[in-house]
């Protein structure tokens, strides 16, 4: 990259800010997503299967560092997380509208993992706090048929002119989910459409 390209780059970035404030004095909110400034964006199970589940993708890898590098740069605001759907923006060269979706989970599949689960989830707070045996993180982290979903199940888009599968803003949102995920988990079954007391409450139903 030459001077001229630094420049222009460092211009944009500059102009994109002086947007970022016009909007915020005409009222608009425009909260940054903070990551965490450890060498780890997540610590906790729920946080740390989902960053691992999207570098299982097939055609994510070359872009995931570019996302994981937006993110810590602070370039990430307003993420919100409801069921199906997870929204963002992403400062860059300009300001990007990210929207992920995702498809809900198979009633049929989340039966199954009650199923298989029944009498080993010993309360909620253990089951947010990932304090998990061994086999029932094997159940909700299978590819196939547990809690995440898989590539076929996520549409994103980006209003930015990248016509990559996945570009670094859309990248740097899924890794935002996933440091939100490790701060609080309830979001992760909400984004899903579960309820996790359910998991508890079949294992009761054993005892």
């Amino acid at each position: 990259m030459s001077w001229y390209d630094y420049s222009d780059a460092a211009e944009q970035k500059a102009k994109t800010q002086r947007d970022l404030e016009k909007r915020r004095k005409r009222g608009e909110k425009y909260e940054a997503f903070v990551a965490p400034e450890g060498r780890k964006l997540a610590v906790n199970f729920w946080g740390q299967a989902w960053c691992r589940h999207l570098e299982t993708y097939c055609g994510y890898e070359t872009r995931l560092p570019r996302g994981r590098s937006y993110l810590r740069a602070g370039h990430v605001y307003n993420l919100a997380v409801e069921q199906g759907v997870i929204t963002a923006e992403v400062t860059g060269s300009s300001l990007y509208e990210v929207e992920v979706r995702i498809a809900p989970l198979k009633a049929s599949v989340w039966a199954g993992i009650k199923q298989t689960c029944q009498g080993e989830v010993a309360s909620l707070l253990d089951l947010l706090g990932g304090k998990l045996g061994d086999h029932v993180m094997q159940v909700v982290v299978d590819p196939k048929d547990g809690l995440f979903p898989g590539p076929r199940e996520i549409r994103h888009q980006c209003t930015c002119p990248d016509a990559a599968d996945l570009c670094k803003h859309q990248a740097a949102v899924l890794y935002a989910v996933g440091v939100l995920f490790d701060r609080d988990p309830r979001f992760f079954f909400e984004l899903r459409g579960v309820d996790p007391s359910e998991l508890i409450a079949s294992s009761a139903a054993v005892l």
